[in-house]
């Protein structure tokens, strides 16, 4: 569904609507879940994995409509959060635009602002973070600021809800007035100005139904900027084609008296006035000394103390997630078998006897007690730990320090926030991969992201190798992972084409993180996982059930022996257990047994690995699972974000390389 019609629903219910616009890094999502509470609707446009949160809320009597943009730091359309952005003002026409700025980066921030003028939106400011920058010696004049901008502008601390109910007063004032195009207070160079007030005067003489309402001015900007949306329609008009001929030839004016493209002059124009406006508001005060946040941000982003801390913050995350997220997989557990699963199987025996049909249920529901018992567990705990470091701003100190890492991988610093992400699992984290500006990138990323061991990968291995084998080998197959990750990305930057692009991103210190936003971020990733991965496991679960209670399961071990006896080194029935996992990788290991005890003789299902494999085949095979073909619902995501080809290139890719090392491993082994 297209987002207009969530946009045009919502405003059903509503008497105005406004957006809130901003960057990642502004306090956007503390301030939209202060506004509307922890109840949203996501809308996503066909094709695109970012989205548009939407809520309903009441102000002094009012049912108000409020849209959350994606973070970015313009809406030239470059990258994909760019793009949703920008067709979710245009197609939805909310009343007011709110733009949430960062008092401790003005200039940076007042970019997106002067867009959204252009553009011909009323605008409503919202100078968020000002108690950071006071105490940073940043003090803004809010009252000249609004009156170069011609908009209100309400200094807000978004965590703690200050000014939020002003701002949404002077939104709703705003909206009340209905101007149609507001009065822009700010100019470009006499000559630019000049050459777009013809443009906009030949646009108002021939056309007069213009895309989405935009102003006859801000046709004639993006025309100058050579924004391909609009010269295509322009294009795909008669009377278009020499207004577009005409807008090139003013740009060719403006190249040949200035030196460089239209584009990139317009650019540097608005550049510029937002740095003269952040210089006229702001005044400096001394600061006694540098804030704490200003000091960790130093020590987090030096090379010499910022890996030592980067090493001893995963090390953390890691004992978290294996601690935390273990104590709740067991209270999960208890709370599922004692009174969903046993209960409802009892009451099918009874029901309709141990048969097919109920047994096949019974699976089902397993399946579905596994995402909750297993999944659900270390995902909780990771997106608590994720939720922190970006609120507390820690991640942009590591994407800052791993910048030049990164860049040897074909990525730049960002890319390590989904990467970082796949620990937890790879579905969100290839849907986060929209931070990336180029296709190349996102390639790239989603290739290595399918590499990173999950939760489930690592329960795999925690469950595997460190209880069966010992410790020193779980950390030695964490180890081959590191390597294959890196490796594989030092390839892929070589032998893809194109060049990777530069980090830009805010630089702020650190600050404490808000309850109210972890709690929001974590469900919405929760949410999104429940949504796409426990659907594709139940079905899965309900075919293997079928598979498995039929007895025709075991009739697949015998065209697997050539594979997994001699090349592999381990027992057919892991081999199928493998295939198996393609529906869920922990289910890899948790059927093994399962299944050997119904083909292995002597096996039965109370038996461990160790009555029938070795500690070298147990080894082999946990390495395979860990990087062959990701779980059903990681590959619908990749369909979905890189197109049926390229998915399919990489999943075929990680099976090659499992097989390749897995076989390498059994000669090692058989050698030693």
């Amino acid at each position: 569904m297209e987002i207009l019609e969530e946009v045009e629903r919502l405003r059903s219910g509503a008497e105005y609507v406004f957006a809130l616009a901003g960057n990642p890094n502004v306090g956007k999502s503390t301030i939209f879940s202060r506004i509307t509470g922890m109840g949203v609707m996501t809308a996503n446009y066909p094709g695109m994995t970012v989205g548009l949160n939407l809520a309903l809320t009441e102000f002094d009597g009012r049912r108000l409509g409020i849209v959350d943009l994606p973070g970015t730091y313009a809406l030239g359309a470059v990258s994909e959060d760019q793009l949703v952005a920008r067709r979710g003002v245009l197609q939805g026409r909310p009343d007011v635009v709110i733009v949430i700025l960062d008092a401790n980066n003005l200039a940076r921030n007042l970019y997106l602002l002067l867009q959204f003028l252009d553009l011909g939106f009323p605008v409503v400011a919202a100078l968020n973070l000002v108690d950071q920058a006071e105490r940073s010696g940043i003090h803004t004049d809010v009252d000249l600021l609004s009156e170069y901008l011609g908009v209100p502008v309400v200094p807000t601390v978004g965590v703690r809800g200050d000014g939020l109910n002003e701002l949404i007063a002077q939104a709703v004032e705003v909206a009340e007035r209905r101007e149609e195009y507001p009065v822009i207070p700010f100019s470009y160079a006499a000559d630019i100005e000049n050459r777009l007030r013809r443009l906009a005067r030949r646009i108002r003489r021939d056309i007069s139904d213009l895309p989405y309402g935009i102003s006859p001015r801000a046709l004639a900007i993006l025309l100058l900027e050579e924004d391909r949306e609009f010269v295509e329609w322009m294009q795909g008009r008669q009377e278009g084609r020499g207004i577009l001929e005409y807008a090139r030839r003013l740009a060719s004016e403006i190249e040949s008296e200035h030196g460089e493209k239209a584009p990139v002059i317009l650019a540097r124009e608005r550049h510029g006035i937002a740095g003269s406006i952040a210089e006229g508001v702001h005044e400096r005060v001394e600061c006694r000394k540098p804030l704490w946040g200003e000091r960790l941000w130093e020590y987090t982003t030096s090379f010499r103390t910022g890996l030592p801390i980067l090493l001893l913050v995963m090390g953390g995350v890691f004992i978290a997630l294996f601690w935390g997220g273990g104590e709740l997989a067991s209270l999960f557990s208890r709370f599922w078998e004692n009174v969903v699963s046993a209960p409802l199987g009892r009451f099918l025996d009874s029901t309709l006897g141990a048969n097919l049909f109920s047994r096949t249920i019974q699976w089902a529901v397993d399946g579905l007690g596994a995402v909750l018992e297993i999944a659900l567990p270390y995902l909780l705990v990771f997106y608590v730990i994720l939720a922190v470091m970006e609120d507390s701003g820690y991640l942009n100190a590591v994407a800052f320090l791993t910048d030049r890492v990164m860049h040897r991988l074909g990525l730049h610093g960002r890319a390590v926030i989904p990467l970082i992400t796949a620990v937890g699992c790879n579905v969100p984290a290839v849907m986060g991969t929209r931070v990336l500006s180029t296709r190349r990138e996102r390639i790239i990323a989603c290739a290595l992201i399918v590499l990173v061991p999950c939760s489930a990968r690592v329960a795999v291995i925690m469950g595997g190798v460190a209880r069966f084998v010992g410790w020193p080998y779980a950390l030695l197959l964490f180890a081959i992972l590191f390597i294959l990750v890196f490796t594989a990305g030092l390839l892929l930057n070589r032998f893809l084409p194109g060049e990777s692009t530069g980090l830009v991103m805010e630089m702020f210190p650190f600050r404490a993180p808000s309850a109210v936003s972890i709690a929001k971020k974590t469900w919405l990733r929760v949410k999104d996982f429940l949504y796409i991965a426990a659907p594709l496991i139940v079905a899965g679960s309900v075919i293997l059930g079928i598979l498995y209670e039929s007895g025709w399961i075991v009739h697949f071990t015998g065209p697997l022996r050539p594979l997994t006896e001699w090349w592999l080194g381990i027992p057919a029935v892991a081999g199928l257990a493998l295939i198996l996992g393609f529906l869920r990788k922990e289910l890899a290991l948790t059927l093994l047994v399962v299944l050997a005890a119904r083909v292995l003789p002597g096996v039965t299902e109370s038996s461990t690995l160790l009555d029938f494999m070795t500690r070298g085949q147990i080894f082999t095979f946990t390495l395979v699972c860990s990087i062959y073909i990701p779980c059903v619902a990681t590959l619908a995501v990749l369909w979905r974000e890189m197109g049926p080809r390229d998915s399919l290139l990489v999943s075929a890719s990680t099976v090659i390389l499992a097989l390749l090392l897995g076989g390498l491993s059994h000669l090692v082994i058989t050698l030693l």
